[in-house]
């Protein structure tokens, strides 16, 4: 488990431990046959991140990257486990380059980077239309910090990043996982339901990881690998964790959300977030879980008599 505290200046890690998921099936998704769920609302999403990089000229949404930041080290330090030189790599969902700011000169030959929201010397267009864009075999390496989370059709868009890669290409990737946000979600619905009589999502929902290592299989990638960490970041109260999600641009995107939550929930959703999970020193956790998915794709081994050379005679 990593653990952060968030104060309004600095953020610490304190300690760190790994969970590990199991890797199951591999059969193969047809790409024509996939067909989205609309969970997610990708215009409100982009709109979102719109508003989240432009904040006071950009210095805002900087100053709350913490958690990308501190996933974009990690997920370079799985990046450089991988012993070759890459010609190119995508970075898809790339905000303003958390990952690609600490690729080492000499690590790749070019790099693109992807993103819906806020257009620099990159590609700009929805990662769930990836094919319109960039061409099949293309991409030596595949990076994915923190974004797949939003898209409505994660297999889909598995598929397409599958389709994108090399032969013996590799895909790193990092989203939120399931119990991303718990203190959150609890300290919400129990406040919607005294104040109520019921409750709505106000937390989006996240993919779980242990389900990961299928969606990848069924996707036609082997060698897979899944394991989970997580961040805990303390705030001083239940508002700046808000605020905080409002800049970073992951604020609910649901479809059909509603668009305001009564003041007297909150206030008492922020009373219960404290009673149920509140530090001895007046600080509140926030659990970010993050699910990793490195996944080289290699060619298919030969069929089994097809070799030419006997191993007797190598010995």
């Amino acid at each position: 488990m990593f653990a952060l505290f968030r104060s309004r200046s600095q953020v610490h890690v304190l300690q760190r431990t790994r969970g590990y998921a199991s890797v199951s099936s591999t059969s193969t998704i047809n790409p024509n046959t996939v067909g989205p769920f609309q969970v997610f609302d990708r215009n409100a999403k982009r709109m979102q991140k719109d508003r989240a990089a432009t904040r006071d000229g950009g210095d805002r949404s900087r100053t709350v990257d913490y958690i990308r930041d501190e996933v974009a080290d990690r997920l370079m330090e799985r990046f450089l486990d991988i012993k070759r030189k890459f010609g190119t790599i995508l970075d898809l969902g790339s905000g303003p380059g958390h990952f690609t700011k600490l690729l080492e000169k000499g690590q790749a030959e070019q790099v693109t980077m992807v993103d819906m929201s806020v257009p620099v010397k990159r590609l700009s267009f929805d990662e769930e239309q990836l094919l319109e864009h960039i061409p099949r075999n293309s991409q030596d390496a595949i990076v994915s910090c923190l974004n797949l989370h939003w898209v409505n059709d994660l297999p889909g868009v598995l598929v397409q990043i599958k389709e994108a890669l090399k032969p013996d290409g590799v895909f790193i990737g990092a989203l939120f996982g399931g119990d991303t946000l718990f203190e959150l979600r609890t300290a919400l619905q129990l406040a919607q339901v005294e104040r109520e009589g019921g409750i709505s999502p106000h937390v989006s929902p996240m993919a779980d990881p242990r389900d990961m290592s299928n969606l990848m299989g069924r996707a036609g990638f082997t060698l897979l690998t899944v394991d989970v960490d997580e961040v805990i970041a303390g705030y001083p109260t239940m508002w700046e964790l808000m605020k905080d999600l409002q800049d970073m641009g992951e604020s609910n995107a649901v479809v059909g959300r509603r668009p305001h939550i009564h003041r007297d929930t909150l206030a008492a959703a922020s009373a219960i977030y404290k009673e149920l999970h509140g530090k001895e020193d007046g600080t509140i956790p926030a659990t970010f879980q993050i699910g990793w998915k490195p996944a080289p794709t290699q060619p298919k081994p030969l069929e089994r008599g097809t070799g030419k050379t006997k191993l007797q005679d190598v010995l």
